[in-house]
């Protein structure tokens, strides 16, 4: 890096010493942070309209944002009884409109000075008395010069987060731009590239210097759009890069750990089923079986929808480390999951020698400690737990298999930890959320993938009803027909008590109020993640064996409860969850030959919410666009079964990081790019980078030194937990 850039941000012209602790405050303590400290939205001439064309969109009834540059003529604080507002009457040079303000007036009347220039968003109305208005808009300052240089030549002004700290130095948005520009005049051709010049060349990018100044000044839209594949391209490009370095790290160690799948106790435990494996599972226990045979460490996600049969693949999986000698362990995220798991498998190896152990945080110390006597005696076990599993206490007995089940739950290091516990065993990761390609190619780009796409041949499409909260007796008294014969039903809400910032059910008010009235007669269980585990456990064993009728659940039973005799799941409160959730939760029905249902409640609001075809989402208010999100995942769930169709709607709408955990995948977070819809760029970089890293894993060679560099600057973190697993 240029000994220039890493000076202090204080030298550039307007800063001084006086600003310096303002900038150093938000991170910005040298030339080079303020270089890469980039704007967050941009204003263009051809997205603005003048107050003519804006009239003729608020007569239409246009009921999205629109943006118009215009100088403030006057304000004045108009009383209205008891009540007062603010008016400040603007001007372009095709008219005059005016924006109002009910609360804060105080500070926009300070705000707003008269002359000058401003940029106004928001949605236009027509008042009863003809006059053009915005309430409450969105506005940015611009001066004199942008704005009549702006109008005239279509310049593109660029806008920049203004935390707390700057705006106490009296650095606003213009003062910050004029700032900005200082440094990328004098300092942005010092720049140093971070990306080979055969890549540059080859995938026609800009040089990175470049890419600094159009991404802060561009001269036009397509300067600005060049810039932006750039970062795009060089963020997915080092993320790549250490999937390639991870997936290399583990294809050169090698295991002499090998299972024997054709044991007679598996043949026999396979025949005794009481159902057939469909095809998918049996080819799935063929790639498990061929890499394990191989020579090299297994590293393999398995997906699979929800009632797929995952957790089959993955006994007999651990029954074939058992048979060769190996201790197995399976860890689940919850304490309810991992007490299933032990229930089922115990009850499934009735009768063999082989030692079912359950670990769990909130286990008494002389409970743990008879699990962790078990372990070191028995000569065939499966360890099934929580996190407790990887602390130091535990202490396995030449562990040959690793399952991870629900693996996104995880953190990197919290997975390691575990592996680390045997000597290069094998490993299975599993998560019933089917994962859109893109994360594939990228938080698990150095996995093997297996994919169970059957579903067993029994299992009758659940059905899927969306209603109002008003219909809530109606779906009750429905319950009650089911349970009468002799079915279940499940009815969560996404809180355990009532919050007062949140308009949303409790699962504890809603279990009294429906033990009241609803449901006097029948027999109703309480769950939710603030139980004890041994009260989570006495709950799920009473609903299993029909001793409750109906469980009151909170989202704890998302992942892993079966329960057969459940048909009917009620879901409250349905926009507050995202839609992998949403049929997470619907999967704990449906899980028999019985007829199932789910009814997902909203409010009328979010269920009948349309959009207008006449308006582009983008031009939708935050508050809006999330009304319209939650209606379009709603609907969603209605249309579609196939988990794989609703993650990828999921991943559209939500983005990766509320879904499958991406944050702690050990992977860096992308702040360019979109796994969505720059999907192009990530192939192309997915295929630079693997291509470099199996030709030379090392970074040794001269063409590869950027690169190497650019990892150990930026990346150091990452690279770590990429080695590490």
């Amino acid at each position: 890096m240029s000994n220039n850039l890493s000076k202090s941000v204080q030298y550039i012209k307007s800063v001084g010493p006086k600003r310096y602790e303002a900038f150093h405050s938000i991170g910005l303590g040298t030339i080079r942070d303020l270089l890469f400290y980039f704007p967050f939205k941009y204003l263009d001439r051809s997205t603005i309209l003048n107050s003519i064309k804006v009239r003729e969109y608020a007569v239409a009834g246009y009921d999205g944002e629109v943006t118009l540059i215009a100088m403030v003529e006057k304000s004045e604080v108009i009383r209205y009884g008891r009540k007062s507002l603010l008016k400040v009457s603007m001007k372009d040079n095709n008219g005059y409109f005016d924006c109002v303000w009910f609360q804060g007036i105080k500070y926009f009347r300070d705000t707003f000075e008269e002359e000058k220039y401003y940029a106004i968003s928001g949605k236009p109305v027509i008042t009863k008395y003809g006059h053009l208005q915005f309430a409450h808009p969105d506005f940015d300052r611009i001066d004199a010069d942008e704005s009549k240089e702006f109008l005239n030549t279509g310049r593109i002004i660029p806008f920049y987060k203004l935390p707390q700290g700057l705006r106490e130095k009296n650095i606003g948005a213009i003062s910050m731009r004029r700032i900005v520009n200082n440094a990328v005049k004098s300092y942005y051709a010092e720049v140093p590239e971070t990306l080979p010049d055969s890549l540059v060349q080859t995938r026609r990018l800009l040089a990175l210097k470049d890419t600094i100044k159009h991404i802060h000044f561009p001269s036009s839209k397509e300067l600005l759009e060049k810039a932006r594949h750039r970062l795009k391209y060089e963020e997915l490009f080092y993320l790549e890069t250490l999937v390639a370095i991870r997936k290399s790290r583990k294809n050169l160690l090698k295991s002499d750990v090998k299972f024997d799948f054709n044991t007679e106790f598996i043949k026999d435990f396979i025949k005794e089923l009481p159902f057939k494996l469909t095809e998918a599972q049996l080819n799935v226990l063929r790639e498990i079986r061929k890499e394990i045979e191989s020579g090299k460490i297994m590293n393999r996600l398995l997906q699979g929808d929800v009632g797929s049969g995952k957790t089959i693949v993955a006994l007999i999986s651990m029954l074939a480390a058992v048979e060769s000698g190996y201790q197995a362990a399976l860890m689940a995220p919850t304490e309810v999951l991992a007490s299933q798991h032990f229930i089922n498998i115990s009850r499934s190896l009735n009768g063999s020698d082989i030692e079912v152990v359950l670990l769990l945080g909130s286990q008494k110390a002389r409970e743990r400690k008879q699990m962790l006597e078990k372990m070191n005696t028995a000569e065939r076990c499966i360890v099934i737990g929580t996190h407790a599993m990887f602390e130091d206490k535990t202490v396995f007995n030449n562990l040959g298999l690793v399952i991870i089940d629900e693996q996104h739950r995880f953190g990197v290091l919290q997975r390691a930890r575990l592996i680390e516990k045997g000597i290069n065993p094998h490993v299975l990761v599993m998560t019933a959320t089917p994962i859109p390609r893109t994360l594939t190619m990228t938080i698990y780009g150095d996995l093997d993938v297996s994919i169970i796409g059957e579903m067993p041949k029994d299992r009758m499409k659940i059905i899927t009803a969306i209603r109002g909260e008003r219909k809530l007796p109606d779906i009750y008294e429905f319950i009650k027909e089911r349970v009468k014969q002799g079915e279940q039903a499940y009815i969560v809400y996404p809180l355990i008590e009532e919050s007062d910032k949140l308009n949303l059910k409790a699962a504890i008010d809603h279990y009294n109020t429906l033990n009241e009235t609803y449901f006097a007669d029948n027999k109703v269980g309480l769950l939710h993640g603030r139980m004890a585990w041994s009260d989570k456990e006495e709950v799920m064993r009473k609903f299993a064996s029909k001793e409750f009728e109906i469980l009151i659940s909170t989202t704890v039973i998302e992942v892993g409860i079966d329960v057969p005799n459940a048909t009917i799941i009620l879901i409250n409160d349905a926009h507050q969850f995202g839609l992998s959730q949403l049929h997470q939760l619907r999967g704990r029905v449906g899980r028999s030959s019985l007829q199932s249902y789910c009814v997902v409640v909203s409010n009328e609001g979010i269920i009948n919410n349309r959009l207008n075809p006449k308006i582009e989402i983008e031009y939708l208010s935050p508050a809006q666009k999330e009304k319209f999100k939650s209606s379009l995942r709603l609907r969603a769930l209605l249309e579609h079964d196939d988990g794989f169709k609703l993650a990828e709607t999921d991943l559209k709408l939500r983005g990766p990081g509320d879904i499958f955990g991406t944050k702690q995948s050990g992977l860096p977070e992308l702040k360019y790019a979109d796994l969505v819809l720059d999907e192009d760029i990530l192939l192309t970089a997915k295929q630079d980078a693997f291509d470099i890293i199996n030709d030379d894993v090392n970074l040794k060679k001269h063409s590869n030194h950027v690169i190497l560099n650019t990892l150990l600057n930026l990346y150091s973190d990452n690279l770590i937990l990429s080695n590490t697993l």
